[in-house]
């Protein structure tokens, strides 16, 4: 009897806001950017911080996520801190930008821009 693999689930799971999102990003995308990429840098009050970025190469640790708008990396050394997690895209009259549902943060700062595991 054969076995076959289930595909693996994504590390993070986009909110159709969020796809659109990274759709009107590509369409105006720089030169050479192949998609859009979610890492975590350390920086701020709780240690790490959401960073999105263009990409122009693929890096064989990444996930990987095709959406209908173009390619979602997430950062390889990012993966761990970002399982499960729901990423949305908001905009109401002040403010405008992704946010995070992460069930591995443990803590985050005031200002919401960084988070500790």
């Amino acid at each position: 009897m054969a076995t076959t693999l289930r595909p693996r689930p994504a590390a993070i799971t986009l909110t159709p806001a969020a796809e659109q999102r990274v759709a009107d990003l590509m369409a105006k995308a720089p030169e050479g950017a192949i998609g859009v990429k979610l890492s975590t840098p350390r920086r701020g009050c709780s240690g790490l911080a959401y960073s999105v970025d263009y990409v122009t190469s693929e890096d064989k640790f990444d996930e990987k996520i095709e959406t209908p708008g173009g390619t979602f990396y997430v950062d390889g050394g990012s993966i761990l801190y970002l399982i499960g997690s729901v990423m949305d895209w908001r905009e109401d009259d002040f403010t405008a930008g992704f946010v995070f549902e992460n069930p591995n943060a443990k803590g985050s700062c005031g200002c919401g821009e960084s988070f500790t595991v």
